[in-house]
């Protein structure tokens, strides 16, 4: 079953591994979209108090990468690495697996990584 999302952000790696927007407002796409980031993670945090679905923990991935929290962001990607592969609605005509969208988040950490240390 496909879990219902659609990928919001102009970033490039929000673009790839995105804030997913569901039918609720546990996910703080809209937050994440206006860059309203620490309102986004306050309520992601609390929502992953009780539950700990991959959707969550990519979209607070994606506010540590955007706050420049890289360590951080990489548990995140690693840990929805850990579980089973969830398909996801990226955008209205795209699904990627949640674990492709975790290597793509690690991918662009490393890139980073890479750059900074120049």
């Amino acid at each position: 079953m496909s879990i219902k999302l659609v990928a919001a952000a102009a970033v490039s790696l929000l673009a790839l591994a995105s804030p997913a927007v569901a039918q609720d407002s546990s996910l703080a796409a809209r937050e994440i979209m206006t860059g309203s980031y620490a309102t986004a993670e306050q309520k992601l945090l609390s929502q992953m108090r009780f539950d700990q679905r991959p959707e969550l923990q990519l979209n607070l991935a994606a506010i540590y990468y955007a706050t420049g929290r890289v360590d951080e962001a990489r548990t995140l990607y690693e840990q929805v690495l850990q579980k089973d592969d969830v398909p996801m609605t990226v955008t209205t005509d795209r699904v990627a697996g949640s674990h492709a969208i975790a290597e793509t988040g690690l991918r662009y950490l490393s890139k980073r990584q890479r750059i900074a240390s120049r």
